[in-house]
Parts: C-alpha cells; structure tokens; sequence
C-alpha cells in the first residue's frame, strides 16, 4: 500500500519527537556530586573542635558549588573543576593555598581532571605559581594537544592562557610550615598522617561522568617528586560507561596498581559493581600490600560508593533527589 507523501512526513515528524522526548528522559533531571578532602589513619578527636566546623563548612561550600552547576544542566567537567577550586582556595586542605611543603621547603603542586564522555583528559605537575592546579589541568586537556604538562613548563602555559598565578608565598601557611618541621624531626602528630588531597566526582542531567584530584603531595617530600593525582588511571579516571573515580592517599601505592583505572575495568570485563570493585582495589589490593586509601566513585547510575582503609575520611556529597551527606571521620 502506497501511503501519501503528507502522511509519510507526519509520521517521520512524530518519530523523531518521540526520539527526542526518549533522549530527554535520558537525560532526565538526575545527577550527583561527591568530594573529599583527604584520607588518613587520624580520629575526629585529633582535629581540635574549633577546627571542625570550618571543614564542614568548607566542604559544603565545595558540595554546594558543584550543585548549584549540575542543578542548572551544566557539566560534570564543571562541576568539578569549580568545587575543587574552592578547596584550592582554603587552607585547609593540602591543595592549592594549603599545599604542604617539600623537604627543600617549597610548594609543588599535581592536579589532573578526565572527561568520561570523550575519554579526554589534561593533568600539571611539580607546579609552583598557579593559584589553582585543577584549572590547569583543564586548560592543558582543552586547550593543548598534550596530557600532563610539568613543573616551569605547565607555569608557562598557565600565565600564557591567562590564568592566575601567584608568587611563591601565596601558598606559605604556618601550619603547613610547622608541620614540615615536625615531619623533618620525627614529631609524631595525628594529622600530619592525614594525606588532604582533593577531589570530585560529578555526573551530569546528559549522564556524563567527569573526574579530578588536586594537590600539594606528600609533606617532606623529594624535589621533583610525583604522585598519583597527576597520572590518567591511577590517581583520576572517567569512563561514561563504567563510572569516574578519585583517589587519596599513600601515592606510591596508588602508582603501582594503577588503581583508578583499575577500578573501573573491574566493572567493565569482571561486572563488578562500583562498590564492589572499590572495596577489591581498596580493601584487598592496596591495603594487603601497605597502601593506606581512600577513593570516591560515581557510576553510570549515578551511584555514589565511597571506600578507605584508613581510620578517616574527609568526604561529602549529594544526590538530586536531595539526599546529602558530609562528614570527617570514620
């Protein structure tokens, strides 16, 4: 039966609607958000009280920035990039203005950001003048042909693009000073175990999963050494079809397993669940082998799992439908 061309293009009109109101229940109203601000082997009794509200504070403002994006149909890659910004911009945590110090008692900084949709990704490390490392870390993934760029290199880059940089005493605190000197005299303190990298984990109304860590690396530290956080696969990794991962803690651990990446091909070929995959590489890998952890994730469901080793977690997050967590402990 021959139908009349007008009949053939009223049915073609209602498909491709149909089509689209299909993508758009894909993309729904639905996304998630979740950070951290470090792991360790410390209690909330270690960290003075006056000091405990500020964190929450801090990290609800970080939640907060990161919801206002997604809640208005803005990226993941967004979201992260600005939520890590604001725990860049406090002293509180071991990015950014609160990086530690290195044995040589300067600031070198790593941060990496990966978009899950188009497996893209940008990272700096051993920087010493931008104001936020995560930027950065953006800038080289959109606006350059590289991955990672380095130390005076990635400072070049960050000033030429026009973003901040600061003198080196920007990021002088007395805290991260006096806590330099006790490491280098083998002061025992709680919270000098309290490794206060950043990171977050978001996923979009589209369902896209973006990822990203920052910071300051490990107290008394080598010159010129890297971690994890700066590395595609170990420290940060986003994949749309599995989840998007970002890691705290012992980096050299985090190194050797490639743990980030890890996570998500246990999804992928085993079809682990995120929690399960995490609790492996966290639980069993890394802490069976001496590596003290802690990660976030968040799947293509928009599930958040959120796994350590250690005795404490610096860690928030919130889902569209309201639910929203944030604490500093166990």
């Amino acid at each position: 039966m021959k139908y009349p061309k007008v009949l053939i293009s009223i049915f073609l009109l209602v498909l491709i609607i149909s089509c689209k109101t299909q993508d758009n229940k894909q993309a729904s109203d639905n996304y998630a958000i979740v950070i951290h601000g470090g792991a360790g082997n410390f209690s909330i009794n270690d960290i003075p009280e006056s000091e405990r509200a500020n964190y929450i504070d801090k990290l609800n403002e970080a939640l907060s920035t990161g919801e206002e994006i997604l809640k208005n149909g803005g990226s993941a890659l967004d979201a992260v990039e600005k939520s890590i910004n604001i725990l860049e911009d406090s002293p509180l945590f071991n990015a950014g203005k609160g990086a530690v110090f290195t044995n040589a008692g300067t600031n070198e900084m790593d941060a990496s950001i990966m978009d899950g949709a188009k497996i893209d990704a940008g990272a700096v490390a051993g920087v010493k003048r931008i104001k936020n490392p995560i930027s950065a870390a953006c800038a080289v993934m959109e606006k350059s042909k590289h991955v990672i760029l380095s130390g005076d290199g990635a400072d070049y880059f960050a000033a030429k693009i026009g973003l901040d940089t600061v003198s080196a005493d920007y990021f002088y605190t007395e805290k991260r000073w006096k806590q330099l000197k006790r490491i280098q005299l083998n002061e025992k303190n709680k919270l000098d175990s309290k490794m206060g990298t950043v990171g977050c984990v978001a996923i979009d109304k589209k369902g896209n999963i973006a990822a990203g860590t920052s910071t300051g690396g490990m107290g008394n530290k080598m010159y010129g050494r890297i971690g994890d956080s700066p590395i595609i696969g170990c420290g940060t990794y986003a994949n749309n079809k599995t989840c998007g991962i970002s890691f705290t803690g012992h980096g050299e651990y985090i190194l050797r397993y490639v743990a980030a990446h890890d996570i998500s091909a246990l999804m992928e070929y085993q079809n682990l669940s995120l929690k399960e995959a995490m609790d492996e590489v966290i639980n069993n890998k890394l802490k069976n082998n001496g590596g003290d952890a802690g990660a976030i994730g968040i799947d293509k469901e928009g599930n958040i799992e959120i796994v350590f080793n250690t005795t404490g977690m610096f860690r928030a997050s919130l889902k569209s439908d309201g639910t929203r967590e944030i604490s500093i402990g166990e």
